[in-house]
């Protein structure tokens, strides 16, 4: 019966088309049922936004994706590196382990969970550490899918402004595609692409931990939905795809918003109950302190 009532209330989302009410819609689902960490929804939110950033890949124009790239990567380059090193000595500052400090530095500059459970197994994080921090980043991910389009309106930010702030400032892939197709699909373009190259720094941090960890290279990975986004980018711009381009982006829509609804299952008050103060305030202090320093660092750089 708990499906049907999935089923029912994402639905609803869908035919809502506004990320915001997918996401609540996944947190009320959550709340009302209760639902495990087995149930489907929790087990492959991440996976269903992956296959729809990839398919979105086929409706962006190769040489806009490149002129957005050659713009801010840079800029997002500069962003990463300093953002993991000021987030790693607050850490440090407040008495924080260096493990948990390295996941949520790690979680704060890259891409949120994705690298934080990358790099916990080359640190030998604990699980209820990795728990911890995977809770605080699922919730913040779900106040800036609402908090960012306010905030993008209210300084009267271009889309592609908006694009490439959300792409620095939201921890997740997921998160930044929530944000940003709320905005338009404009801003959805630009924060996708800027927010893989982010995501990209996974190479060489899983790199350089494991070589001052002592670790053999079987920890190294290159994120595949990154490679098989930019494939589908190279596709749709110099192959005639047999699908249009406006259903495309539908499809990828859809599927976003089931995305959305999937994470918004995963926010758990009560988790986030159980965490120690001290980790709890920390990840939360450096994403206060990122959204002021990411706007400067954006808009003062590019």
């Amino acid at each position: 019966m708990t499906y049907f009532y999935f089923i029912v209330f994402l639905f609803v989302s869908i035919l809502i088309k506004i990320p915001i009410f997918a996401i609540v819609g996944g947190i009320v689902f959550s709340l009302i049922f209760k639902t495990n960490n087995e149930f489907i929804s929790k087990k492959y939110s991440s996976i269903i936004i992956q296959i729809g950033v990839v398919l979105l890949g086929f409706s962006i124009n190769y040489q806009a994706a490149i002129n957005s790239s050659l713009q801010y990567i840079p800029v997002i380059s500069i962003f990463v590196v300093l953002t993991f090193i000021l987030v790693f000595l607050l850490g440090l500052s407040l008495k924080i382990d260096k493990n948990y400090s390295l996941l949520v530095a790690s979680g704060s500059s890259i891409c949120g969970g994705t690298a934080m459970v990358s790099i916990a197994p080359i640190i030998k994080s604990k699980n209820e550490d990795l728990a911890a921090a995977l809770s605080i980043i699922f919730f913040l991910n779900a106040i800036g899918i609402i908090l960012f389009p306010f905030l993008g309106q209210l300084l009267n930010l271009s889309q592609i402004q908006f694009g490439a702030w959300v792409a620095t400032v939201i921890h997740d892939t997921s998160a930044v595609i929530g944000a940003s197709m709320g905005y338009g699909y404009e801003s959805l373009e630009t924060a996708s692409t800027l927010k893989l190259g982010r995501t990209l720094w996974l190479i060489p941090l899983i790199t350089l931990i494991s070589i001052n960890r002592d670790r053999d290279k079987k920890y190294f990975s290159v994120p595949m939905f990154v490679i098989f986004f930019i494939i589908a980018i190279i596709l749709g711009s110099y192959f005639n795809i047999p699908i249009e381009k406006e259903m495309i982006r539908h499809i990828s829509q859809i599927i976003f918003l089931t995305g959305l609804f999937s994470i918004g299952t995963q926010i758990s008050f009560k988790n986030l109950k159980n965490i120690d103060k001290n980790k709890l305030l920390y990840p939360i202090i450096s994403w206060i302190l990122i959204i002021p320093f990411s706007f400067f660092i954006v808009f003062s750089l590019a």
